[in-house]
């Protein structure tokens, strides 16, 4: 029996339960295809992007450069966000009010919690998918027993194992069809994640080389470090 089978010829409750799985696969599909996307060559790509910075002779120079090789704009926005500081703030407002080195250390901050916000968005579906997906399954695969079991006592002529073995593997089909969508998606988190581990430690470092090294510099054109080595 197929999934559309199952939503045209079950009860209520089986039809509910095949168009939550299929719900489920979808979406947790599309979630693969996209951070795929996303994440493709992305700790060679940030690795990349920050010495590509560090080897530049100034922010306007590193902003540049980061357009080529930041592809999924993970490290460009920080560095955007330092060249702003170069506008005064108007110092009536709290913002204003505090010196550079606190201004700069804010828009570091929003700019890695934005682009972290980024890398995890999906996360939580997957984690969501892969943990309920067997179970309703399994509540598929367990209300389709009942009402086998509820028909084959409701006819004449007895128990025979050919009137029970089709609707009971029907029913066993939930709970294969629960496997198949949860096991993708909790395959997909895990490699997900250590690769958003990986850039989240390579954009929290540079994060804080860069307060060390423009704390106390103007932003717009500021000098940079001598270069780091380009990695292989």
């Amino acid at each position: 029996m197929t999934v559309l089978e199952l939503l045209t010829h079950g009860d209520g409750l089986s039809r509910s339960v095949a168009a939550l799985l299929l719900l489920m696969s979808v979406s947790s599909w599309v979630i693969i295809l996209w951070k795929a996307w996303l994440l493709r060559g992305g700790t060679r790509d940030v690795a990349r992007s920050i010495a590509a910075f560090w080897q530049s002779a100034s922010l306007g120079d590193a902003e540049q450069k980061l357009r080529s090789f930041d592809r999924a704009a993970l490290v460009w926005p920080a560095v955007h966000a330092v060249r702003q500081l170069a506008v005064e703030p108007d110092p009536s407002t709290l913002g204003g009010a505090v010196g550079r080195a606190q201004r700069l250390t804010r828009v570091l901050r929003d700019a890695l919690h934005a682009a972290l916000r980024r890398l995890q968005s999906g996360q939580i579906l997957l984690a969501t998918v892969g943990a309920t997906a067997p179970f309703v399954g399994l509540l598929g695969t367990v209300w389709g027993i009942y009402g086998a079991l509820t028909g084959i006592a409701g006819e004449a002529g007895g128990f025979t194992i050919d009137k029970v073995a089709g609707p009971v593997g029907e029913a066993l089909i939930m709970t294969a069809l629960g496997l198949a969508v949860a096991i993708p998606a909790v395959l997909a988190y895990n490699v997900f994640g250590r690769v958003v581990g990986r850039i989240e430690a390579e954009l929290e470092g540079f994060a804080h080389d860069l307060l060390g090294a423009l704390g106390d510099t103007p932003a717009r054109e500021a000098p940079l470090p001598p270069a780091r080595p380009m990695p292989a």
